[in-house]
């Protein structure tokens, strides 16, 4: 039996802005993956998800990887990542969460998930959580073998800028002397990568306030010359909703439409008004799955010195 049962909340950490410096920081990727915490006693697996619930029937080529490490019996702590073209693919592990066991299998079979290994809480009868950062990185690197992969660790800055350009995601900043805390921000910090991109303004949404803007609809174009949309902008203040009413009027083709019908939003805010393709913006972003940017973009200025046609797909992955 192991010294440590399911659930277990996972250590956590607190965002920032910059890398951490000192000699009691060490440095890791950030993965755009499920949180999961592994339970191994002989042949039982159990698959954790980050609030705590059972994550074995949507993962079962996870649970083989798991079964194929030397050690018997393990509680380790990593990310489950899906990986196409060498770009992580957050989507792909949401589509796994299906009721029809058929349909988790075959993407299991298609986009196959990886367990990442990045901690280790428990190794046979001892419980490590109340060792060093340092001292339990000495006892998981050991553990860990293919097809489970071992998360890279760097104690330099230098070292870890790497990881916050090209297709990663960020930094993991750990403090070297500090124990696993479950639940808590105490220890790291959390460091995305921020990346920014010129886009087009395809149409708007108007806001709740009669008279104002709510978000942008943006757009890039892909190698045919299509105009495809890639994700929005808003968080405008007050004023500025006001203002870019004027400022796209001239734009509006008076075409409306509908999104994607959603259980955050009315069918009324789902509504949006075309514009010509003529303006284009700067935004910042840090997450994209496919061809979409995942979360809201940040508005950072209007770009009038940019065709509208110099917007194309590979900006996401620059």
């Amino acid at each position: 039996m192991l010294p440590l049962k399911p659930p277990i909340k996972p250590q956590l950490a607190r965002s920032a802005k910059e890398l951490p410096e000192g000699e009691q920081w060490r440095y890791e990727p950030k993965w755009d993956g499920f949180r999961t915490i592994v339970f191994r006693d002989g042949d039982d697996v159990h698959l954790q998800s980050r609030n705590g619930k059972p994550m074995n029937r949507y993962f079962p080529e996870v649970i083989e990887q798991v079964l194929a490490l030397p050690s018997q019996r393990v509680v380790l702590d990593g990310e489950l990542i899906v990986v196409v073209d060498g770009i992580q693919e957050f989507d792909l592990l949401g589509q796994r969460i299906h009721p029809a066991q058929s349909r988790v299998e075959m993407l299991a079979e298609r986009t196959p998930a990886a367990f990442v290994a990045f901690d280790v809480l428990a190794d046979g009868d001892d419980v490590l959580m109340d060792l060093h950062y340092d001292e339990r990185r000495a006892r998981l690197e050991p553990l860990i073998e293919a097809p489970v992969q071992l998360t890279p660790m760097v104690t330099d800055t230098d070292g870890a800028a790497g990881w916050l350009t090209g297709n990663s995601e960020g930094v993991i900043a750990k403090r070297a002397d500090a124990p696993y805390t479950p639940g808590e921000r105490t220890a790291m910090m959390k460091i995305k990568r921020v990346r920014t991109a010129d886009l087009v303004v395809q149409a708007f949404r108007f806001g709740k306030e009669e008279g104002t803007v709510g978000s942008l609809i943006l757009g890039l174009y892909d190698e045919d010359g299509n105009l495809r949309v890639v994700g929005h902008t808003s968080g405008f203040k007050a004023k500025e909703k006001r203002e870019l009413i004027e400022k796209l009027e001239p734009y509006r083709t008076y075409e409306r439409g509908a999104g994607e019908a959603s259980r955050w939003k009315s069918d009324e805010e789902l509504i949006w008004e075309g514009l010509r393709p003529e303006l284009v913006v700067e935004i910042a972003f840090d997450h994209i799955t496919g061809n979409r940017i995942r979360h809201g973009a940040r508005f950072l200025r209007w770009r009038p010195d940019k065709d509208p046609k110099e917007c194309r797909m590979d900006q996401l992955r620059a």
